[in-house]
């Protein structure tokens, strides 16, 4: 390594060191997951000592809890920007699936965290927690559609579930695919989700009872 690139390392302030371990932690957990990163990666690949990162951030734990919280605040941020603009409920259930997709497209490492340790389809974790409070904003925007076509608002919560669940397991699947691009990803949830609220029965039975 060149002296100039130490004397580099040598000048960062507090603030900039702190960055540059969050930067490296957040690629290495997305690339490993929480329980195969070690603070010993960490600081070999800031080229830091072990002690930097006990120092900055009290160890291995500490980082994982900072960098998974900026991420839950970015995509939370994202789709409760989406919900609250209003509109038309297609148009809201359309910004949404974008915010999402678009979420993945500029933060991939930072999805893989909140999916890896926390999937969609676990019931308890940080990923599930999150799309929870978005199915709670979601459940208000359905109740009021489901009051407006004569559907009762008491299953509206079940369906902002299952709504929110299926724009998550898309973007998780999405996340790998990359393929259609995102504006067609979006048009197509919509058009299973809104087209499918349209023709909403009453009181839905299955075909076939069970047994």
């Amino acid at each position: 390594m060149s002296s100039d690139a130490k004397r580099s390392r040598a000048r960062m302030t507090g603030t900039q060191r702190r960055a540059q371990l969050l930067d490296v932690s957040r690629k290495l957990f997305a690339e490993k997951g929480f329980d195969n990163t070690s603070v010993e990666e960490i600081a070999a690949r800031a080229e830091v000592s072990k002690p930097v990162v006990y120092e900055h951030f009290g160890g291995k734990e500490g980082v994982y809890a900072v960098v998974v919280d900026r991420e839950i605040q970015a995509l939370t941020g994202a789709l409760t920007d989406a919900l609250e603009q209003g509109g038309h409920p297609k148009v809201m259930v359309e910004r949404t699936a974008l915010a999402l997709l678009s979420y993945i497209e500029a933060s991939e490492d930072g999805f893989r965290i909140l999916v890896r340790d926390s999937p969609v389809a676990q019931a308890t974790g940080t990923f599930s927690s999150l799309i929870g409070d978005v199915a709670s904003q979601v459940e208000h925007l359905l109740g009021a559609q489901f009051k407006k076509q004569g559907l009762d608002p008491r299953t509206a919560p079940m369906y902002a579930q299952m709504l929110v669940g299926m724009v998550a397991l898309t973007g998780q699947w999405w996340l790998d695919a990359r393929s259609p691009r995102k504006a067609d990803v979006a048009a197509h949830l919509v058009n299973l989700a809104w087209n499918g609220l349209e023709g909403l029965e009453r009181r839905p039975e299955l075909t076939q009872p069970s047994p």
